[in-house]
């Protein structure tokens, strides 16, 4: 049986309805992508993957290096933000579940990475990460086999219970949870190696603020290296069969069931990933991180950026992060108060969100690159025509 594809004419038949805009949009192949001009990267998937990640590992190191350490800390937020939208929109954008419980999936991860770090001689910390990842993802097992058979707004129903329900566990188990005050992280230290790394490659300090942004540069790069490859493989096809045309996909003999749930899965893997980085970079785990409003961020971090892309889902992160803090500096500028201009960010970004609804409904870069596509579609046509002349 031959692999499923993706409907080439799904993004021009539904430009009325945004959310299937974005994805079509979003998961434009690479082979659409490329066609109409050169590229200077391999044609192969994984290579062509492997060299962007070669690319994005210098970008990091000098970003990481020529910025301030407040800005390295508000990278390293970004890192755990993006690393949860990037499965998030993978589950939403590519397989079409709705979640509103990922909060508390990075609620797993974090409490996981807490406990690990409290023993007297820990584990070496990517090891802890990948029990957090193991742990999250068995959890986004069984919430992904009970919720197999929800769809729209009764799936999203299930996963607001999970986001309200879980982190209040840790109010049940105070003894080991630590109850609201949370769980206090000891970040490890930073190994010799890295110090002697950033010695060699800039000459600046290696502080405990740089160590962990690096650590959440790898974990990112890993994380959408290792999605990317799965968003372009037959996995990736077939969730997008499943999203698309539900019947045709049963009929072709795919499990419906199986493969949402493996989308959950994955999507909680990252989940649990981006949980035990935001525990080293907050150096704290407590139910108050982790709220509906963190679910809602993340969903509305992949909506902004374009539903189903990589790239999207680290565009709307960065919007999360960098600008409550600009629009703050921006209102303690024009003479408001502590308070006034603390309040101006959420009004602000509420603004760009309703901006982007009405003029990006694909999100940013499904709208840019729909754009794209068409102008490049007219100049064919125009070409053949004058061809026949």
């Amino acid at each position: 049986m031959s692999d499923p594809q993706t409907p080439t004419s799904g993004a021009g038949a539904a430009t009325s309805e945004a959310p299937v805009e974005a994805t079509a949009a979003a998961n434009a192949t690479s082979a659409q992508a490329a066609g109409g001009g050169r590229s200077f990267l391999p044609k192969s998937t994984l290579l062509r993957h492997l060299v962007i990640v070669l690319i994005c590992a210098v970008g990091a190191v000098v970003l990481l290096e020529i910025t301030d350490p407040f800005t390295n800390s508000q990278l390293a937020q970004l890192s755990y933000y993006a690393i949860a939208a990037g499965g998030l929109t993978v589950l939403t954008g590519l397989n079409g579940q709705i979640s509103l419980g990922h909060g508390a999936l990075m609620a797993v991860g974090a409490y996981t990475t807490a406990l690990f770090l409290q023993a007297d001689e820990p584990l070496p910390l990517p090891l802890i990460l990948l029990v957090s990842v193991v742990t999250a993802t068995a959890v986004g097992a069984l919430v992904g086999v009970a919720a197999a058979r929800l769809h729209g707004p009764y799936l999203a129903g299930a996963t607001l219970a999970l986001a309200v329900g879980l982190p209040g566990l840790a109010l049940y188990f105070q003894g080991t949870l630590g109850g609201d005050q949370g769980l206090r992280v000891r970040a490890p230290r930073a190994p010799e190696s890295f110090e002697s790394f950033i010695d060699t490659v800039s000459g600046n300090s290696a502080t405990g603020t740089k160590w962990l942004a690096y650590v959440g540069a790898i974990c990112l790069i890993i994380t959408y290296f290792l999605l990317a490859n799965l968003v372009r493989s037959r996995i990736g096809r077939t969730w997008r069969a499943v999203r698309d045309q539900e019947v045709a996909a049963e009929l072709a003999g795919i499990n419906l069931g199986a493969w949402r749930v493996l989308a959950f899965v994955v999507s909680a893997a990252a989940a649990g990933l981006a949980g035990g980085v935001l525990a080293l970079v907050v150096r704290l785990a407590a139910p108050s991180g982790f709220t509906l409003v963190l679910s809602l961020s993340l969903l509305t971090a992949i909506v902004l950026g374009g539903l189903g892309s990589l790239l999207g889902a680290l565009l709307g992160s960065a919007l999360l992060v960098f600008l409550p803090p600009f629009v703050t500096d921006l209102g303690a500028d024009m003479g408001l108060d502590n308070t006034e201009a603390a309040q101006l960010a959420p009004f602000v970004y509420g603004i760009v969100l309703i901006v982007a609804m009405i003029f990006a409904p694909a999100g940013f870069v499904g709208t840019v690159r729909m754009r794209w596509l068409t102008a490049r579609a007219k100049r064919a046509a125009a070409s053949r025509a004058s061809a026949r002349e």
